[in-house]
């Protein structure tokens, strides 16, 4: 048997080379892999010596060869193949050990250029790892360190390596090489005529990978699976471990991630609190108990099977408020064994740890998606995420009244609420607080109203609250609404052709307004 290692990664090759010989295996290699191999002391034969044609071109051409392809390609089962090999004096290949020149690494650096990267598009590699992968009955062909420990312990026990093994290698390294030749796609052909590179390629290519296969989608009738981005971000919904509960279900995953999206918007202790993909309740506390506590005040009718993420570690005296009503989905960065045992009785509560990324004052910052994609008939909308974050510096007051530093706080406050709430969307808040919201209006005029019911239902007083809008007034009427449910502070972002005539209605209801410049439709 003979196995051909050519890795630019060298993470563990050493080690698979070292139990390959150790059953016997003649290795095989090229380049550095070979002296690496050598100076580990393994006997090992350069592909220019097997095949008898030198490496060319500065290395372009060394594995492209006759002596190379067949002896992957070449069907064990098939009488002519084999006298083929016999008869032009080729080994077979056995196993084949391949990963690809670093393009994804390259172009990521800052300052790459146009020759580093086509330098650093593979072309022997993705040859002989499709030759492998579509002979995967007699080849086995392995592109990924996280691969080799099974391999080895499998040629150990027996000898060779196990049919599903193969088969299961073959589909990772097509697999690989698609994502390969997506990513010198994306990268090649979002370059502009000027060398510059631009956010949107001619060509988009998603690369996903599954996590799972749902009961069913958006409804009972509909099929639906979940999947993750190939690099997902450290921090988002994805990279949550599941503790407890029954299996996610569509719904459960999409009003998720808007929880946690939200939620991760805030540094001190929040709760968030989603039903139907819009925040119901939103509340900063001193601990999860308090924002929890203010957060369920907001809404406790649409809270009911709610969806409730935490940005701090849940602790018990939280768990068991919590589990006293009844919950979908539960996330935290962490849960005190406490926090478990609370909803130990409870199969249907799912539990979801989302661990935090390490480092920074803001480790949230790396979950968050870079693009956004929407599906129409045959086609995509991509733009890129609205991770725009409001300061306080950014504020523009435009009335005579000027907003208290109390009012300024929670203007910020209901401003992170709003970006998370389906236009059209009014936020009513006061003291990190949530005290109606208005979502998916066709008319602003009856989120605004929406919201104020919101509040009567809980009991709540709307008097010297502040507001958030998502999109400016076109009217005053949007703002006489507010203000005659007790705002004393609105925040909008400003724009529209008639901004003196609100300004103006402001100032006559003596009312503060600040401009935030930045608009957040959430369709």
């Amino acid at each position: 048997m003979n196995a051909l290692l050519s890795v630019s990664d060298k993470t563990g090759i050493v080690e698979l080379a070292q139990a390959l010989h150790g059953i016997g295996i003649r290795l095989l290699s090229t380049g550095g892999t070979a002296r690496l191999l050598a100076d580990a002391g393994l006997p090992v034969t350069e592909v220019a010596d097997h095949t008898g044609f030198p490496e060319m071109l500065d290395g372009r051409v060394k594995t492209l060869h006759p002596k190379v392809h067949g002896g992957l390609l070449a069907r064990r089962d098939l009488p002519e193949h084999m006298a083929a090999l016999e008869q032009h004096g080729i080994a077979t290949i056995d196993v084949l050990v391949v990963n690809l020149y670093p393009f994804e690494a390259t172009v990521a650096k800052p300052g790459c250029t146009l020759e580093d990267a086509i330098e650093n598009i593979d072309i022997g590699g993705p040859a002989m790892v499709r030759s492998a992968a579509k002979n995967w009955k007699d080849v086995a062909v392995l592109t990924d360190a996280s691969q080799y420990p099974q391999v080895i312990e499998e040629l150990k026990a027996g000898g060779k390596v196990s049919d599903q093994t193969k088969f299961a290698l073959s589909v990772a390294a097509f697999n690989r090489i698609s994502n390969y030749d997506a990513a010198i796609s994306d990268y090649l052909s979002s370059l502009r005529e000027d060398g510059s590179q631009g956010l949107f390629p001619a060509q988009a290519n998603g690369r996903f990978v599954k996590l799972q296969e749902l009961r069913y989608g958006e409804n009972p009738h509909q099929q639906a699976a979940f999947y993750r981005d190939l690099y997902p971000a450290p921090g988002s919904l994805v990279t949550a471990q599941q503790l407890h509960g029954k299996e996610l279900s569509y719904n459960n995953i999409a009003d998720a991630d808007a929880a946690w999206e939200c939620v991760k918007g805030f540094e001190t202790p929040a709760c968030v609190i989603v039903k139907h993909a819009n925040p119901c309740g939103v509340a900063l506390g001193k601990d999860p108990l308090e924002a929890y506590s203010k957060a369920f005040q907001t809404d406790p009718t649409s809270a009911f099977g709610g969806i409730i993420a935490f940005n701090r570690p849940l602790d018990g005296p939280a768990a068991q408020q919590v589990a006293k009503q009844f919950v979908e989905v539960l996330m935290a960065p962490e849960f005190t064994p406490e926090a478990l045992a609370a909803f130990a009785g409870k199969a249907n509560v799912r539990l979801l740890k989302i661990a935090l990324p390490p480092g920074g004052a803001r480790p949230w910052d790396k979950g968050q998606n870079f693009m956004d994609v929407k599906r129409v008939g045959s086609g995509l909308l991509m733009q890129t995420a609205d991770n725009h974050e409001l300061q306080l510096s950014d504020l523009k007051v435009v009335t005579r009244k000027q907003p208290s530093p109390q009012e300024l706080q929670d203007l910020l406050f209901a401003w992170k609420v709003a970006k998370y709430v389906k236009s059209n969307a009014i936020v009513f808040c006061k003291d990190g607080m949530t005290m109606g919201v208005g979502a998916g209006q066709m008319s602003r005029l009856d989120s605004a109203r929406i919201a104020s019911i919101k509040a009567q239902h809980a009991k709540l007083s709307l008097q010297g609250t502040v507001v958030a809008s998502d999109a400016f007034f076109p009217f005053r009427d949007g703002l006489d609404v507010v203000v005659d449910a007790g705002a004393s502070c609105v925040i909008q972002p400003g724009g529209s052709m008639r901004d003196p005539e609100v300004i103006a209605a402001a100032d006559e209801r003596g009312v503060a307004m600040v401009f935030s410049g930045v608009r957040h439709f959430r369709h």
